[in-house]
């Protein structure tokens, strides 16, 4: 037989109180209601005594909120996008939010389905890493007034909540590295598609090289679709180092393209930096672990994570407040894989 789950009535009893003061001391409320702490203090001992679990439901069911903020990553796979859902899960926790957590492995439909299973859950806010072709989405959110806050990728075109990483500046960045260690013939590999994040990088990356000395071949950008990132990878690195200047170092927009295109380079016999310099966005371990420590565009997780529930959770809040649409600027970590680079006249 299943034990009776303890009351306020319970709690009320044993304390010698009224059920209503139970209450008022249970949800943080005692100082407003004038009650004592000693008396408060006993409450709460009881409650902890007779392990009162509060109904979640209920307390939902008047305020309207659930407590709870779903959270849609494009790839739980990414460390990246892993480590962002731990940050903002942790961060969720601190402010009383529990967070529900999907995955729409860079899939528009699938990406549709969590957004209405959460809302059927009834959700009090997104948090959303979003994937291509998924702008009717988000304006859906929008027109139906449902609080959300962009995470890492945004649409330009449609006026949002965002919190994301200033991604032209950060391949310029990157560009201008290389270029500046003696390099003049630096490829770029990235990921065929229109999401802005990724136009930007290439942006940056292009203007970079245009600016400088080393100037820029359009032999040395290769895009591949995401889902035949290996094989792509391999036929695009073929051909920068076929072209007729060939690529002396090489850019990867994200941390799943290094980790292919790191591989094929090891299978050619290829000497990083010596044949090849490398600088990567994305920080992961396994860029420790290659034998030629990557030099990588640090971006600030922790600060993306924490910053995107603080809007949204300000947002929950006040829902007429301006737009918060934040912009923050990534790191570059030089290492051992762009070390500059001898000349010989």
């Amino acid at each position: 037989m299943n034990k009776k789950k303890t009351s306020l009535k319970d709690i009320a009893q044993k304390a010698g109180v009224s059920t209503a003061l139970v209450s008022y001391v249970l949800n943080g409320k005692e100082k407003e209601s004038r009650v004592g702490e000693e008396i408060a203090a006993r409450v709460r001992q009881i409650a902890s005594e007779l392990n009162y679990q509060p109904n979640y439901l209920a307390k939902s069911l008047r305020s309207g909120r659930t407590r709870t903020l779903g959270l849609i990553i494009a790839d739980i796979s990414n460390p990246f996008f892993a480590n962002i859902a731990r940050i903002v899960e942790d961060e969720a926790k601190k402010n009383d939010y529990t967070v529900i957590i999907g995955s729409s492995d860079e899939d528009a439909d699938k990406s549709w389905d969590l957004i209405n299973v959460l809302i059927n859950r009834q959700v009090d806010g997104f948090i959303i890493v979003s994937s291509e072709h998924t702008e009717e989405q988000i304006q859906y959110l929008k027109n139906r007034n449902i609080a959300f806050v962009l995470l890492d990728r945004y649409f330009p075109d449609i006026d949002t909540d965002y919190v994301a990483l200033d991604n032209y500046q950060a391949a310029y960045q990157a560009g201008l590295h290389l270029v500046e260690g003696g390099y003049r013939h630096v490829g770029f590999v990235a990921y065929r598609s229109q999401l802005f994040h990724m136009r930007e990088r290439i942006r940056g990356y292009v203007d970079a090289l245009r600016g400088s000395e080393a100037g820029f071949c359009p032999e040395w950008l290769t895009e591949v679709e995401f889902t035949n990132v290996d094989l792509e990878v391999r036929a695009g690195i073929d051909l920068m180092l076929a072209a007729e200047k060939p690529i002396d170092a090489l850019i990867f927009a994200t941390y799943r393209l290094a980790i292919s295109g790191l591989k094929y380079i090891n299978e050619l016999g290829l000497n990083v930096p010596d044949d090849l310099a490398i600088v990567s966005f994305g920080q992961a371990e396994a860029f420790d672990l290659y034998y030629c420590p990557v030099t990588y565009l640090q971006q600030p997780m922790e600060a993306l994570g924490k910053t995107s529930v603080d809007v949204l959770i300000n947002k929950l809040k006040d829902s007429q407040q301006e737009r918060k649409q934040i912009l923050m600027e990534a790191t570059l970590i030089a290492r051992n894989s762009s070390k500059i680079k001898v000349l010989v006249d």
